[in-house]
């Protein structure tokens, strides 16, 4: 079937007991067992629950992958992902990380002993095997990148980590299984925060990894029970209401992307327009072998810092907020909200740096709202 048709129907059989088109919300906490050890197939929600049970197996499907395992945030994925590694192992990541991510590494793993090396995504395509040894037990990358959306070459990274024995993760957050399948590429795990573009709505907080490596999965399985850090079942169904209309909305997102940053490349008060899907964009070329379409995600780089703050703070239609992927727009300054954490590191996002979620309003007045906030902002800023 389809990427669209298993969306909406990939482990979501109407209900048996009622004929419930949609996936019920089992909201139970344990379960009746016929005698001691015979059950259904459930016995107590954190080990396993029908309506994450459901997600997972949609998700899973939608990135091809034979497992799929879901967490309560993005970052919980990510910390279960952590346990599969041991301090004093080491580990290469993409410099250009989300921020959430930088300060887990940073602040929580390395002092405890567990080794870390930032690459930037140049490096990472160019000349990544002379930064993995035989200590790499994993590799990290995010493509496009969060925030200045640098585009890596998935599937060479990850020849190159498995040469050394390395397991790659990628987080697809920002490309969604819609525009691009990291597993079909070489990673062994693929991770997202189900809270932006699957959910697609502001409305939840959840995360998901999928695998095909069975060796792996049966770990993050173990992991998922014994850490506990999963997701209620209200968060799975409304995680699974967004993905019936991923596709749609992705195309309406990508579309809207396009036009807001060709306007961007032609506007005076725009130093530099980040977004893959220019033919001006370095990772252009890449892009368009490894994702079906370019996202919706721009980031771009005012001309100074003061200008950048100013205008965040103008827009009307674009919404002042964190996060991404949902329907409404949203924008943001990196350096001082999302990637704060980076601020003292080598690598920390641009002072002048705006990030932008371009949502699937009307993208006339998307445009409109920031042909305003710009000469708004340029005019209040001090020359």
């Amino acid at each position: 079937m389809d990427f669209e048709t298993r969306a909406i129907h990939e482990g979501q059989e109407p209900d048996p007991a009622t004929g419930a088109v949609t996936v019920p919300i089992y909201q139970t906490s344990t379960y009746v067992q016929d005698a001691v050890g015979e059950h259904k197939g459930y016995d107590y929600s954190r080990v396993a629950n029908p309506t994450r049970t459901a997600l997972q197996i949609c998700l899973a499907s939608l990135e091809g992958a034979e497992h799929g395992i879901a967490f309560g945030s993005g970052i919980a994925a990510t910390t279960t992902a952590m346990h599969l590694v041991n301090p004093g192992d080491r580990i290469v990541c993409v410099n250009d990380v989300y921020g959430g991510v930088y300060r887990m590494f940073s602040q929580v793993y390395s002092p405890k002993g567990y080794e870390f090396e930032f690459v930037s995504a140049d490096e990472i395509n160019s000349n990544f095997r002379e930064h993995l040894d035989e200590r790499t037990r994993l590799v990290w990358l995010e493509s496009p990148t969060n925030p200045l959306l640098n585009v890596i070459d998935i599937r060479a990274a990850a020849a190159a980590a498995h040469e050394v024995g390395a397991v790659v993760v990628v987080d697809n957050t920002f490309a969604s299984p819609y525009l691009q399948q990291p597993l079909a590429l070489g990673a062994d795990i693929v991770l997202h925060s189900t809270t932006k573009y699957l959910s697609g709505h502001s409305d939840v907080v959840g995360g998901f990894l999928a695998t095909n490596d069975p060796t792996i999965a049966e770990r993050l399985y173990f992991l998922q029970k014994s850490l506990g850090a999963i997701p209620g079942p209200f968060d799975c169904w409304l995680v699974l209401r967004g993905i019936k209309t991923l596709a749609v909305r992705m195309r309406q997102h990508c579309e809207n992307a396009r036009r807001v940053a060709a306007f961007l490349e032609s506007h005076d008060s725009v130093e530099r327009v980040l977004y893959p899907g220019l033919p001006s964009h370095p990772g252009h070329e890449l892009a368009s072998r490894q994702m079906r379409d370019f996202g919706g995600m721009i980031s771009f780089l005012a001309h100074s810092e003061e200008e950048a703050v100013e205008l965040v703070a103008r827009t009307a239609i674009w919404k002042l907020a964190e996060s991404l992927g949902g329907v409404e727009s949203l924008i943001e300054h990196p350096a001082r909200m999302t990637h704060a954490s980076t601020a003292d590191a080598p690598f920390a996002a641009p002072r002048n740096l705006v990030r932008l979620s371009v949502g699937i309003e009307s993208v006339d007045d998307l445009i409109a709202d920031l042909e305003t906030a710009l000469v708004r902002s340029a005019a209040a800023t001090p020359s």
